[in-house]
């Protein structure tokens, strides 16, 4: 009896064993490499980078995103899709409906020096992984501040990684990347607009990419902003026609 008991718990170990195996080949190990430049991670990442990847061309930074080495926070085809909205919506053609202008029909009648502003605000020069980035607590900035940083549009960001708290012990939990823009950097600690980091240090072959969490922000993160640089530009014949 002890011997056909040992041998069940021996059949249940390897059964066991065999489906650890099995998940571990279906799910993969995490790999944050990418054998690709940054433009191609965005292109091959259809959902949620499609409409992206468009942009970047429409904004003519192809060679910065195919070969240029900086860091990306990238916002998702979402961000888009919401800032052009339609007229019933609050977004880019309600504000040209009720203005009596001409809505957005496709992307590429938006100017590419409009693409190209918007865009640089989430590009920063140089490689800076999570562990490049200081600690910040949004509740006590006074002590972990986060870093400043200019985007390539001179633009200027708050920057740190949040330590959560684990157990009921501060800072020693799993710790996350803090996107924060600010709007006036005559008051560099006002009006933050705060996004969390979805995913952190994945690496193309040129540059990291660190995807923000949806939060229902706009492109830019001033909508106001945007809307009033198209309305001046005005809109473009589309090539899609």
């Amino acid at each position: 009896m002890k011997k056909l008991i040992m041998m069940c718990a021996a059949l249940l170990l390897l059964l066991n064993a065999c489906k650890r195996d099995e998940y571990y080949i279906d799910g993969g190990k995490a790999n944050a490499d990418y054998p690709g430049s940054m433009l191609k991670y965005l292109q091959d990442k259809k959902v949620p980078f499609d409409t992206v990847a468009q942009i970047v061309k429409l904004a003519g930074l192809e060679q910065q995103f195919g070969s240029e080495n900086f860091t990306f926070f990238a916002f998702d085809d979402d961000v888009i899709k919401r800032t052009i909205g339609t007229v019933k919506t609050d977004g880019l053609n309600a504000y040209l409906f009720y203005s009596g202008k001409d809505t957005v029909k496709t992307l590429d009648q938006i100017a590419p020096e409009i693409w190209k502003k918007y865009l640089q605000r989430y590009m920063f020069k140089g490689i800076n992984r999570l562990k490049d980035y200081p600690q910040i607590d949004l509740g006590l900035r006074s002590i972990y501040p986060g870093a400043l940083y200019y985007d390539y549009n001179t633009s200027v960001a708050n920057i740190g990684v949040n330590f959560n708290d684990a157990n009921g012990v501060k800072y020693i939990g799993y710790r996350q990347l803090i996107f924060s823009f600010i709007p006036d950097i005559s008051k560099p600690d006002d009006r933050w607009i705060t996004v969390p980091i979805a995913s952190s240090d994945i690496k193309p072959t040129n540059g990291v990419v660190h995807t923000l969490s949806y939060t229902g922000a706009y492109l830019g993160f001033d909508q106001y902003e945007f809307f009033n640089d198209v309305y001046i530009s005005g809109l473009r014949p589309s090539k899609s026609n």
